[in-house]
């Protein structure tokens, strides 16, 4: 799916000539679907981002390495990447790189292993000698699942290995084909795969990738430094709009079909549309809520997490030590600001949104 277009849907919010909007451009690193794209098109249609004074526009870079310079270099305002790029630039020999992560967009492990369920496999040992599906050997995400890997005892490369199977369709049919006998994708994907009617087991990472964030947002230091408000605005919107679509799915897939109309299936007001606010209320549920049903902190990084990820990466051999400045990368500077709204006033539109 080709996710240019939103940028000219999302640029119908430019302000008339006497409210100036500040321009904000997100890089996203694959083009967002509807379950994490909902709360960007239900921003835009009740008019969040404007509300914060910001026009936003998005764009999509082939993987984390070719967003991560867009935003080092300034060329756009914000990214969304994994942090396993970032966090290795530190141990490059050269300057790292001069970004820092502000929200906290998947504040638990998204990836899993998928197999079928008539599978012998169980757990990640189990993976031995087998073979795993991912989208492309150049995904950020690689390390980390190298990593899970020999914490379960096995060797990536040696007796187990990574195959490049695309994603989504390509991937469920090489699955069911047998050409491999586990899928790495994120838990999202894993319930698109089940609503194609395929039954399937999850195999977890270990419990100290459990709670390790994914993507998040960020910026330039220099950003963090010269326009701490330009975070605090577009972070309060994307909560807001997170709100949103946890109170109203059904407007949120909705306006994500509206903005972009080629992602919209034939039974879009039956089956399509049961499918799709499933995908979406699974996502928000991760994304909002602990295991144990306690709510999050809209965008905090939980940096003793971080910290204990970040040795049991080191200790599998992906990084070379542990000795990295984890405050510095990850910010909870603008936390408090993000859920910095009235939210019984929010509901009422969220209720009232079609």
């Amino acid at each position: 799916m080709q996710f240019k277009y939103l940028v000219p849907m999302l640029a119908l919010a430019v302000a008339s000539p006497a409210l100036a909007l500040d321009d904000v451009t997100v890089a996203l690193a694959i083009p967002a679907a509807v379950h994490d794209g909902a709360p960007y098109a239900a921003a835009e249609e009740l008019g969040l981002f404007k509300e914060q004074g910001l026009s936003v526009s998005f764009v999509v870079f082939q993987g984390a390495g070719a967003l991560l310079p867009q935003v080092a270099s300034k060329r756009v305002t914000f990214g969304y990447p994994v942090s396993e790029p970032v966090i290795s630039s530190y141990f490059s020999g050269k300057d790292p790189l001069p970004l820092r992560y502000f929200y906290n967009g998947t504040p638990s492990q998204t990836l899993e292993y998928t197999v079928l369920e008539e599978s012998p496999i169980r757990t990640l040992a189990d993976l031995k000698d087998r073979k795993i599906g991912v989208g492309a050997l150049t995904w950020g995400t690689i390390p980390n699942s190298r990593a899970a890997l020999r914490v379960a005892g096995l060797e990536p490369g040696k007796n187990v290995e990574f195959v490049a199977v695309g994603v989504l369709g390509s991937g469920f049919q090489a699955l069911r084909s047998g050409q491999v006998d586990a899928l790495n994708y994120n838990s999202s994907w894993g319930d698109i795969f089940e609503l194609t009617g395929t039954k399937i087991r999850r195999i977890a990472y270990p419990e100290v990738f459990l709670e390790n964030p994914g993507n998040g947002f960020i910026a330039h230091e220099d950003t963090f430094r010269d326009n701490p408000d330009l975070i605090r605005r577009f972070g309060r919107a994307y909560t807001q709009a997170q709100y949103v679509c946890e109170i109203n799915p059904t407007f949120c897939v909705q306006a994500f079909w509206r903005q972009n109309p080629e992602s919209r299936p034939a039974d879009a007001e039956g089956k399509g549309l049961e499918n799709a606010t499933t995908l979406l209320t699974r996502r928000l549920q991760r994304m909002l809520y602990r295991p144990d049903g306690t709510r999050r902190q809209p965008g905090e990084y939980d940096l003793d997490v971080i910290r204990k990820a970040i040795g049991a990466m080191a200790e599998a051999g992906e990084f070379p030590s542990a000795d990295v400045p984890v405050d510095r990368i990850f910010s909870n500077e603008f936390v408090p600001a993000f859920d910095d709204f009235d939210k019984d006033a929010l509901r009422q539109r969220a209720e009232a949104a079609q």
